[in-house]
This record gives C-alpha cells, structure tokens and sequence, in this order.
C-alpha cells in the first residue's frame, strides 16, 4: 500500500456559484465516505483562505497575508491505495464532486515515523 496525497489549489473552485455549493459539498463528502468505506481514507480537509505564518529556523515567526508563491493548497484528502492507478481513479471521483482538477502524488514512505507511531499504539 502507498499514500498519496490527491489535492487542489486555492482559487480552483471559484467558478462555482453560490446555489451549486449545496451540492458540490454533497458529492464531495459521498466520495469521501465511498473511500472511507473501502478503507482507503486516511485524513483531508479544506485550508482556510487566510493569512499564512511563515516560521524560520530560528523560530521567527513572519504573518503575510498570502504565501509566497503563486500557487497554494485549497484542499486536500490523504488516501492509502495499492497502486498509482487506483489513486488516479479517486483523483477522477473526487474532481468530477468538487468540479476542478486534482492533482495526485506519491508520499514518501517513513519507516521510521510509522514505527514511532505503532509504539505510541496510534
């Protein structure tokens, strides 16, 4: 099994009008519950329209009123598959519910991090 994070960018849901938000949030959370019931789910969310804070390596902390890039996250969903095929077919569900493209990549697997979690019996 590999996770991969299936995600879009801020802004790439604009396009829908106000009246069509009951229902993009009704298909959305059918695919959701669709992957929680194939045991795929693992964690998503939608990210705020806010400032973002910027932490340096010093512990500085900068609030700006937009990240630095052009570029941000909207939303995303974490899902655990067997294979890449089977991720890009979620990715297709979970566009067609939210009406905008999804992009798909591969986790990096963390050994380590996952031995620390099963001895904290998460």
């Amino acid at each position: 099994m590999a996770r991969y994070v299936v995600s879009f960018n801020d802004g790439a849901m604009d396009h829908i009008p106000d009246e069509d938000w009951p229902d993009v949030g009704k298909a959305s959370h059918a695919v959701v519950q669709d992957a929680v019931n194939a045991g795929v789910f693992v964690f998503g969310a939608g990210i705020e329209r806010q400032r973002a804070s910027v932490v340096a390596t010093d512990g500085t902390v900068t609030d700006v009123p937009h990240p630095q890039t052009g570029e941000f996250l909207g939303g995303f969903v974490i899902i655990d598959v067997a294979a890449r095929e089977e991720a890009l077919s979620w990715a297709a569900r979970f566009a067609d519910a939210c009406r905008c493209a999804q992009e798909v990549r591969e986790l990096m697997p963390d050994p380590e991090t996952d031995a620390m979690l099963r001895r904290a019996d998460r």
